[in-house]
């Protein structure tokens, strides 16, 4: 049995339709017998896994597709549209997700020896094949889960041996700015918490880069090497994300909603709302509830 085997067939017996937690701690498992549509959200600092069948994400302009044995680090809050792309009944769709923690991966590098250095900007996403040298810790991770008793020792001592993994790798770069407290990553992590905890007020760049101690081009420079957008594009997707939400669980009316995200202008929202989903939201509010009534599926 090959070690990506050994990992699809662990998955395959701990996991449900959906995305699921587990008895490891910061560890939950996907699984999909039919390809999703695409949605929008907000992703933390993860490790991806994709151990069968392919999911696409898209970050600004950027496509990120994963194939089964491939994996993507992402270090920061960032607004990801992604669908699963390849799964069936047959062959579904297995991967697994493990949340990072700075405060873990800080201890990992102070372990290492590593010293604090200036680095330069860094994207919040990167992908890569998964070698055995990662692969073989996530599979014994996973494996816990039959062994239960074993969870609360041994989880830990794999989890550190999967980060150190990672730092040793293409992202360890990437990686030690998340561990790095005053790393430009880590001030960038600042300031996207600052605009998600105030996204329905209006956004001074200039106040929000003092606040984290960098200069307002300095700000710019870094939020969008690791976003791929600015600050203030970023803001917009949390407003027009959380939009489609109210409208899918039927909240209230477009124009309400609109003001409720922090738009004070209903036309510029619907503009802003159609170029990011193709379609009005009137529209689209209309064709969730349709969906909802019937069963239909999106297309």
């Amino acid at each position: 049995m090959t070690g990506l085997s050994r990992l699809q067939q662990a998955i395959a017996r701990h996991s449900g339709e959906g995305f699921c937690a587990t008895a490891i701690p910061r560890l939950a498992l996907m699984r999909s017998e039919k390809p999703s549509n695409a949605s929008a959200s907000v992703f933390e600092a993860w490790l991806l896994v994709v151990a069968q069948g392919s999911v696409r994400m898209l970050l600004g302009t950027e496509h990120c597709e994963l194939a089964a044995g491939h994996y993507a680090v992402t270090t920061i809050d960032l607004p990801l549209s992604g669908r699963i792309h390849q799964a069936s009944a047959a062959c579904p769709y297995l991967g697994l997700a493990l949340s990072l923690q700075p405060a873990m991966l800080a201890d990992v590098l102070l372990q290492m020896g590593e010293q604090a250095r200036d680095l330069p900007p860094s994207a919040g996403i990167a992908s890569d094949t998964l070698c055995t040298q990662l692969l073989d810790p996530l599979t014994r991770l996973l494996e816990l889960l039959e062994k239960s008793h074993d969870i609360a020792m041994l989880a830990p001592l794999i989890e550190r041996e999967v980060l150190y993994r990672l730092l040793c790798g293409p992202q360890g770069t990437m990686l030690r700015q998340l561990a790095l407290a005053d790393s430009p990553l880590s001030r960038i992590s600042r300031a996207i918490a600052r605009i998600r905890g105030t996204y329905t007020q209006p956004l001074r760049v200039g106040s929000l880069a003092h606040e984290v101690g960098m200069s307002p081009s300095s700000l710019h420079r870094h939020f969008k090497a690791v976003t791929g957008i600015s600050p203030l594009q970023y803001q917009k997707r949390l407003r027009l994300q959380e939009a489609h939400r109210r409208l899918a669980n039927h909240q209230d009316s477009a124009a309400r909603i609109a003001f409720a995200v922090g738009y004070e202008s209903a036309s510029q929202f619907s503009r802003d709302y159609r170029s990011m989903f193709g379609i009005p939201p009137a529209r689209d509010a209309a064709r969730l509830r349709h969906r909802l009534l019937h069963g239909d599926r999106q297309d």
